[in-house]
Order: structure tokens, then sequence, then C-alpha cells
């Protein structure tokens, strides 16, 4: 066993989760990332590319001296067809990339739990792109429930979503179908809510500020380019003359930033769901016991 495995099937407080989350990524953080990029690092490139097709194409668009004297310039609607098409390979990149993301993490983690520490790579590729379309799917009943709720008051919103947040966890380390998962997230988060809130809580504040700081240098470039800190600012000239080539790779790193920070937010709800089980179930507690009457046995 790895002298610095960590593990995951155990009881943990607030101040565990948060500390065992970030000893876990600091000491896997190369076989882990080596991993990921292997598995999700093709399509995040093509989101990254689109990413910046979209914003070269919108400034384009919305370009307000994009006439010329002699009316609308011709060109423009090639700038529509670019932006539509960005548009569209931007969403669906978008998504194959957040999904493979999670389902990464998760079965990376499943791996490590499942072999003491050791990670087999091929087992977490298969996982992933046989499980693809249950996550798509368990995601669109997520989705649609928590925006339903979110629609009618922020209360019903933030109920569901505490509960479902740990649904792709439970489809993963419980074997779930993922309408089951759906379900069970409720019965296992049951007496636990406010615990389990706090938690996600708190990580996602870590996070969003954490994202925030990848932000910055693109706001500041974006306020110096429009004459905001010098005191130069134009209505006249106040267009999208600021998205140009340095604004939208600044706005590509924050936004790897801040995909790449999303992954301390699945680790965390992953070491939820196992105190959870833990407290419900004592499957971790089981398997030692287990462990120990094998080795007492031999």
């Amino acid at each position: 066993m790895n002298n610095q495995f960590i593990d995951f099937k155990q009881k943990r407080e607030l101040g565990d989760i948060l500390s065992d989350t970030f000893a876990f990524l600091r000491t896997q953080f190369k076989p882990f990332f080596t991993t990921f990029f292997k598995i999700v690092g093709p399509y995040l490139a093509v989101f990254l590319i689109s990413y910046g097709f979209y914003f070269s194409s919108f400034s384009s668009i919305i370009d307000f001296n994009a006439s010329t004297e002699y009316g609308v310039n011709p060109f423009d609607v090639f700038s529509s067809v670019a932006f539509v098409i960005a548009a569209i390979v931007l969403l669906f990149s978008g998504i194959a990339t957040y999904v493979l993301s999670q389902a990464t993490t998760l079965y990376y983690i499943q791996s490590y739990t499942e072999n003491n520490g050791t990670i087999n790579d091929s087992e977490i590729r298969k996982n992933v792109y046989k499980n693809f379309w249950s996550f798509i799917g368990l995601g669109i009943l997520v989705i649609l429930s928590v925006g339903v709720a979110f629609l009618f008051c922020c209360i019903p919103g933030i109920f569901l979503y505490v509960p479902l947040s740990l649904s792709f966890a439970i489809m993963v380390y419980s074997k779930r179908s993922a309408t089951d998962s759906f379900g069970y997230s409720f019965d296992l988060v049951k007496d636990y809510w406010w615990m389990t809130f706090a938690t996600i809580f708190v990580v996602g504040l870590i996070v969003t500020f954490a994202s925030y700081a990848f932000s910055i240098p693109a706001i500041i470039y974006q306020y110096f380019k429009m004459g905001i800190f010098s005191g130069e600012l134009d209505s006249e000239t106040m267009d999208v003359n600021f998205i140009d080539p340095i604004y939208i790779v600044l706005n590509l790193v924050s936004t790897l930033a801040q995909f790449l920070l999303n992954i301390i937010s699945l680790v965390a709800i992953t070491f939820i769901y196992f105190d959870l089980n833990e407290i419900k179930n004592n499957e971790g507690t089981m398997e030692r016991i287990q462990k120990l009457g094998g080795d007492l046995d031999s």
C-alpha cells in the first residue's frame, strides 16, 4: 500500500474533508493530471479553441465600425456564420469536456480507492467512455430539477441542489443507474442536509474566490483598454475594441483555471459521499473488519 494513501471510506468532519481534499490533490497531482489530460485534454483543447473563436467572431459581429462608407461590409455574413459555428462547437465541446472531467475525476478516485493507491489508467478510460451517456442523462435530470426549483424560489433550488450534487458520486461508487442515483441521493442526505450544505458551501466559497483571482488580469486589462483608469473614456469609441488577442488569451487562461479548480469541488463531494455512506451503511468499517479477519485466518 502507498504510504501516502488516503482512505476515503471514513467518517470525517468538515475540517477533515477540506484538509484531505487538498492532501489528495497534492499527493496525486502528477498521476491524476497525467490521467486527466490523457482523457479530457483533446476535448478541453477543442473547447478552448472554440471559445477563442467565439470571442473573436462575437467582437466582429458587434463592432460598430464594421460598416464601410458604401454600406454594410460584405464580409459580415462570414463573421456571422463563424460566430454560429463557434457557438455550436463551444456548446457541445463544453458539455463533453465537463462530463468527461467529472467522470474522469470520480473514476480515478474509484481506481485509487479499490487498488489502495494504485491507478489503472485503462480501466479509468474504459469506465469514463462506457458511462458517458449515463452522466449526460443524470445531468439532464439534475439540471431540470434544480432549474425548475429555482424558477419558483431560491430555497427549493438550494434544497434540491445539495442532495443532487452527490448523485454522480452515488452512480459511480454505488454502481446504481442514473434514476436510482437521483432518488437515493435524498435518502443519503436525509438527516444530514445541513452538514452537507455547510461543507459544499465552504468548498464553493474557496473555489469561487480562487476562480476570481484568475479572472482579475483580464478585468484589469479590459479597464485599461477602455480608458477607465486613465479617465479617457469616450462613449463614441466605447465598443468592443478591447477584445483583442491579449484579452482573449487572458480569458482563456481564466476559463481554464476555473475549469480545473472545479476538480476541488468534485473531490470534496466524493469525501462527503463516503462520509455519509459510512454514517448510514458502515461499508468502510465492514471492509476493514473483513480484511482484518482474512489476515488473522491466514
